[in-house]
């Protein structure tokens, strides 16, 4: 009769190194095109919205010496002074995705040219709790936010 040994797969610990965000961005991207495809790119996202640099070991030399943040709604990656960015896009997409389902239209302000997102829309449904400090604005994917106006 054959044992079944419970070892589990030790993985050697990351080394905390200098490591850019373009580094980070990199691993990510990478660990995005390999991953299953039923499996979320958000699992590397942890409550905090840091990120699991265990799971992306196969593609990054370490552990970055800063803080990096990234969203869970648009999965963009952030500096530690733009935590507070990461976590406003977060309450805002979600307000704005609820939004579209509830009302089936958008929630820009009327006739502005860079479809800005209204707050006072999302107010008005109770969707926000309270009023980011930045605009946002709605880009031509798949109903995305971003922060950075555009031309």
């Amino acid at each position: 009769m054959w044992k079944k040994k419970n070892k589990k797969a030790v993985q050697p610990s990351l080394e905390v190194k200098e490591l850019s965000i373009q580094d980070v961005r990199k691993a990510v991207h990478a660990y995005a095109d390999n991953k299953p495809n039923k499996v979320p790119l958000s699992v590397i996202i942890k409550q905090d919205l840091t990120i699991d640099y265990d799971l992306l070991s196969p593609y990054i030399e370490g552990i970055p010496q800063k803080t990096y943040y990234m969203s869970r709604e648009t999965y963009e990656i952030f500096e530690e002074e733009d935590f507070e960015l990461a976590q406003e896009i977060d309450r805002v997409q979600q307000a704005v995705d609820l939004y579209i389902q509830q009302s089936e239209d958008m929630p820009i302000i009327d006739m502005d040219p860079y479809k800005r997102i209204s707050f006072f829309k999302l107010e008005r449904l109770h969707l926000l709790s309270e009023r980011p400090t930045r605009d946002f604005y709605l880009t031509d994917e798949e109903f995305m936010i971003s922060y950075k106006k555009p031309e």
